[in-house]
């Protein structure tokens, strides 16, 4: 396993899930290492509720964006689910590489060891 590049694939759209993600991506900053985050499926539609100011996963998800850790959104997920938008507005990247979807296979070719969420 590669401990200097990390890449968090989050599929689930429960916001007690994604919570998880923002700290791991951001404990993963803090320690120096190389974490990024990808919104994936359901969890494109997250963004548009924490990017709202008391929302209660704001203040975490405003951090890990101002540290740059989200790599992008699924560019085919956004689509189907209405969120591209606000992906967008927020300045998340719509990515897509494999039939309009980011490839995990393209981040391991680049050293990056992925877990999914």
């Amino acid at each position: 396993m590669n401990r200097e590049k990390t890449v968090l694939f989050a599929f689930r759209g429960d916001p007690i899930c994604f919570v998880h993600v923002l700290l791991n991506g951001i404990d993963l900053y803090e320690r120096g290492r190389k974490g990024l985050i990808v919104i994936e499926g359901d969890a494109v539609t997250l963004v548009a509720k924490m990017s709202q100011p008391g929302h209660f996963l704001s203040a975490l998800y405003g951090k890990a964006k101002e540290l740059g850790l989200f790599a992008g959104a699924c560019k085919a997920c956004a689509a189907k689910l209405g969120a591209t938008e606000v992906l967008e507005k927020e300045g998340i990247p719509l990515i897509g590489d494999m039939s309009g979807h980011p490839s995990m296979g393209g981040f391991m070719a680049e050293g990056y060891d992925v877990i999914t969420f």
